[in-house]
C-alpha cells in the first residue's frame, strides 16, 4: 500500500485537550479513526503526532488529501 485510504469524505470531529498529544492515522486503515491503532504495520505509513493548542473540538481529515494534515482543509469537497 503506497497511497492512504480515504476512510470518509468528511472530517472527523474529536474533543481534544490543550497540551495533549494525539496520534493521527495516516494510512486510513485504523478501526479507531481518526486516530492510529497500528493498522499501518508492515507498510511505509506511521502515525502522525499532533498536540492540541487548546481544549475544544478538532476537525481531523478523513479523506487523507488535506494539505494541512492532520486537520481538515476541505480537500474532500474536490474528491
Amino acid at each position: 500500500m503506497d497511497k492512504p485510504i480515504c476512510s470518509q469524505k468528511a472530517p472527523y470531529v474529536a474533543d481534544v485537550e490543550e497540551g495533549k498529544t494525539y496520534y493521527y492515522c495516516t494510512c486510513g486503515k485504523s478501526e479507531k479513526q481518526p486516530f492510529c491503532d497500528g493498522a499501518h504495520k508492515g507498510s511505509a505509513f506511521t502515525a502522525k503526532a499532533w498536540t492540541a493548542e487548546k481544549t475544544g473540538k478538532a476537525y481531523f481529515c478523513g479523506c487523507r488529501a488535506s494539505k494541512n494534515d492532520p486537520l481538515c482543509d476541505g480537500a474532500h469537497k474536490e474528491l
